[in-house]
Formats: C-alpha cells, sequence, structure tokens
C-alpha cells in the first residue's frame, strides 16, 4: 500500500507540473544577447501564458484556439514559437524564440532596405546601435566600461584602425558624459536616408494590403507559409492561387518583433511576420540571474532575482 500511495503522489505532482507548464507559466531561458539590456544571456525567466488569452496546448488533437483573447501591445517582450520552421509542421513544437514587439495588426512601420525598423525612442528605450572607436582606446574603453557598469559589451568586430560595438543611446550618453566632452566614440552611420525608407503594414485580419515591390517577397511568403495559399511572384507581379493581385487579404492577425540589439537578426527581419497561432505569452518576471562565467556560488545579480520584465 505504501508503494502505491507514493506512486500516486508522484503521478499527481507530474500533473501538476504538466498543467501548470501547459496552461499558466513556464519558464525560458534566455540564450543570447540579443534583448540587452532588458534581458541578459543565461537569465531564466516565467512566461505568463494568459496574457494574450490561453493558447490550448496539445494542438496536434484540436488545433489552434485561444481562451480568453486579448490584444498584444507594443513595447510587450513576446515568448513565441519560430515562424519560419518548415520542418515542423506543428507549432507548438517548434523551437521558441524571444522579442519585443513594435508592429501590431494594422500599424505602418518605416523600414530600411535591410527591413530594419527606424525606431523611435518610446517604442525600442533599449534599442542598441553600432559604434566604433580607435583600436588603442580598448582598455580605456573597458575601465569606462567597468566604473559606468555597462555589461556585458563584447567586440564585435574590428579593421587596422578600428574597433566596433554597439550601445544603447542611453549608454552612449553615460559614456560621453564620462569623457567631458571628448568623445572618441562614434556612431555607424546607416547609408539610408529618410528618402529611401518604405512604408511596412502590419497584415490584420481580414484588411487588404497594397502589394509593393519591397513587400512582395514577404507578402508571398506569409501567404505560403501561413495562410497556406498558393502564391508566387512572376515578371515582378505576385500571383495568389493563379492570379495575379495587386492587393492581398489574410485571415489572421500578425506582428512584428525586434531584437534589442540590431546586430542580433533573430526577429522579424529574419523570418517575417509572427502570427498570432505562434504567440505562447509574455515575458512576465527574471526569477534567475547569473553573470556569465561566473563560479556556482558567486555572480549571481540579486538585483534582478523576481524583477518584472519591460
Amino acid at each position: 500500500m505504501k508503494g502505491w500511495k507514493i506512486a500516486i503522489a508522484i503521478v499527481g505532482v507530474t500533473l501538476v507540473v504538466v498543467l501548470l507548464r501547459g496552461c499558466v507559466a513556464t519558464s525560458y531561458l534566455i540564450p543570447s544577447s540579443g534583448m540587452e539590456n532588458s534581458l541578459y544571456q543565461g537569465e531564466r525567466i516565467l512566461v505568463n501564458k494568459w496574457s494574450y488569452g490561453l493558447r490550448l496546448p496539445f494542438m496536434k488533437l484540436w488545433g489552434y484556439h485561444r481562451w480568453a483573447d486579448s490584444p498584444v501591445r507594443k513595447e510587450d517582450i513576446l515568448v513565441f514559437n519560430n515562424p519560419a520552421n518548415l520542418s515542423e509542421p506543428m507549432i507548438d513544437r517548434r523551437e521558441v524564440f524571444i522579442g519585443r514587439c513594435i508592429g501590431t495588426p494594422g500599424d505602418t512601420l518605416l523600414i530600411d532596405s535591410l527591413f530594419s525598423v527606424i525606431p523611435s525612442e518610446k517604442n525600442a528605450p533599449d534599442q542598441k546601435f553600432l559604434y566604433s572607436y580607435p583600436r588603442q582606446r580598448e582598455r580605456q574603453l573597458d575601465s569606462l566600461l567597468s566604473i559606468l557598469s555597462i555589461a556585458p559589451n563584447e567586440l564585435l568586430g574590428q579593421d587596422l584602425i578600428k574597433n566596433i560595438r554597439s550601445f544603447s543611446r542611453y549608454e552612449h550618453y553615460l559614456l560621453e558624459q564620462a569623457m567631458n566632452g571628448n568623445c572618441w566614440i562614434e556612431p555607424i552611420v546607416k547609408e539610408d536616408s529618410m528618402e529611401t525608407l518604405k512604408p511596412l503594414i502590419i497584415p490584420s485580419k481580414g484588411k487588404a494590403i497594397r502589394v509593393y515591390p519591397w513587400n512582395r517577397t514577404l507578402l508571398q511568403n506569409t501567404l505560403v507559409l501561413h495562410e497556406k495559399k498558393q502564391a508566387e511572384i512572376k515578371n515582378d507581379t505576385l500571383f495568389i492561387e493563379g492570379k495575379p493581385v495587386q492587393h492581398c487579404y489574410f485571415s489572421k492577425d500578425y506582428y512584428w518583433v525586434n531584437a534589442n540589439n540590431s546586430i542580433n537578426l533573430s526577429d522579424s527581419r529574419l523570418f517575417g511576420f509572427v502570427p498570432q497561432d505562434h504567440i505562447i505569452g509574455k515575458a512576465s518576471v527574471i526569477w534567475f540571474s547569473k553573470k556569465k562565467g561566473t563560479g556556482l556560488f558567486n555572480g549571481y545579480r540579486w538585483d534582478r532575482m523576481w524583477k518584472r520584465v519591460e
């Protein structure tokens, strides 16, 4: 009898854990530096699966359904399944990504030739940009970064004269102040000017989107991957189900997500629009934070433990 009680208890605990992970919240490990300074590589967060309504688990059994559906808001940090994984047909079994929502259904974003969104300070306060500085200043910069607690910040590239790192506008401001007006860290200016920026409309359910040369391939891929339509481009014209079109319609709502760090391409610049049925939930709380490369009992960021994700 004692053995049966233990077995029943183990089964009960297992069921509770499965239900909690499937229907309430789950833990997610931040795999890269793409979301700095909001989230650091190696941190673990809790993902609230009810933030936008519960996406029912085990989609293989009954397809996509969401209880208590609620809208995604701009600046939310989303956790979602990879929209571009062609090898796994089941959405909820695909690898998990994370990114900041900067475009909701019906929004118009300004993009450059690389599909990078030109952000506002409000939409992306932690957006990182590339800066160059003289190679001989490397040790001096490391010293400043340590004094100002700007970390981690790894060297991204170099040539014979200059090194390259990424900073947010606020981090660059702190460095400027520390150098007393003699700042030798310079932004790497984008080639695209305001005249070359193009408007990108985020698809919303049932609304028409005009087909342009700069969004044609993106729309085609979205129609094929997520709308399950036959779409192809012939002679610079988009064909849907064999008919040439100048507008197209979508049966789902979509979102555009960005990494905070502009050099990290694991965002919509790589995989395009994120359909609503791919969204798992909202990054909610940091429950574990440890500095990279530190020992077992030191290097914890205690001030970040159980901090809300923003």
